[in-house]
């Protein structure tokens, strides 16, 4: 009996031991969490990981060529509004910028065309009753003018990009831009009496074809303020735009309040290279 009870005292040790050893060797396999007793935020369950969206500085040129028109607006009737419509071609350089800016500068050639009328009142009551020696007519003056306008453009934008869809952006930009005139010939065609003729050699009035800067009518640079956007898929950008004159082009004035401006809208199309 005694025997019995010493062989189950000891295979009782022996399993006890057995599974203590177990459970050591599996303890040290298991390695416990560190607890970052420093983060304030390592207990809040509403924190999110704020992924910064990189930023790589980078320069991308475009050509462009699109629609324009520009419109010469005059606030008596001296001058009347002139509307032209031709087409501009260019290059441009963008610089991206952080938070989805760029800034555009570049270089642009623009040629317009158009027609406008003029029309002058009766000089004096004897030019109002008797024809014109010239032409036999009896009339107050009138002045059909076609003009071709070649100018150089200049602009500073500052654009902002919205992604929509994969490579689907949409744009927009401000900024100003110089307008450099390089001539704007006026094929006129003049009707009026010999004493409005008169008077316009008196003042120093063109009344044939002449060119309106070389003859110093008009200042040749011009000060805009542009805005206007568009949208970009991939390498190809599609645009438009109105650009507001700054300052009065009249150089030569007929009258003393006698004002031009010169603003256009355009819409292009653009291709990165």
């Amino acid at each position: 009996m005694r025997k019995n009870t010493l062989i189950q005292f000891v295979f009782s040790k022996t399993l006890i031991l057995f599974v203590f050893s177990v459970l050591t060797v599996s303890a040290q396999d298991v390695t416990l969490p560190t607890l970052e007793a420093n983060d304030q935020d390592f207990f809040d369950p509403t924190k999110t990981e704020k992924v910064k969206e990189p930023y790589n500085f980078a320069v991308s040129y475009r050509i462009e060529s699109g629609y324009v028109q520009n419109a010469h607006l005059s606030d008596n009737k001296t001058y009347e509004n002139t509307y032209l419509h031709g087409f501009r071609l260019g290059g441009t350089v963008d610089f991206l910028l952080p938070h989805h800016f760029s800034a555009q500068t570049g270089l642009f050639y623009t040629f317009t065309y158009g027609t406008a009328t003029q029309k002058w009142a009766y000089m004096n009551y004897e030019d109002y009753l008797s024809p014109d020696p010239v032409t036999g007519k009896v009339h107050s003056g009138v002045i059909n003018h076609r003009l071709a306008e070649h100018q150089l453009t200049i602009p500073i934008r500052v654009y902002y990009t919205i992604p929509l869809w994969r490579e689907l952006n949409m744009f927009f930009y401000t900024g100003p831009q110089l307008q450099i005139g390089l001539s704007l010939r006026d094929y006129m065609q003049a009707d009026i009496s010999t004493a409005t003729k008169q008077w316009f050699e008196t003042i120093g009035q063109r009344y044939e074809p002449y060119d309106r800067y070389s003859d110093k009518e008009l200042y040749r640079t011009t000060f805009q303020w542009g805005a206007g956007g568009g949208f970009e898929w991939d390498c190809y950008r599609l645009r438009a735009g109105y650009d507001f004159g700054l300052n009065n082009q009249v150089r030569q004035k007929v009258t003393s309040d006698q004002k031009m401006w010169e603003w256009h809208w355009f819409v292009s199309f653009a291709y990165r290279f």
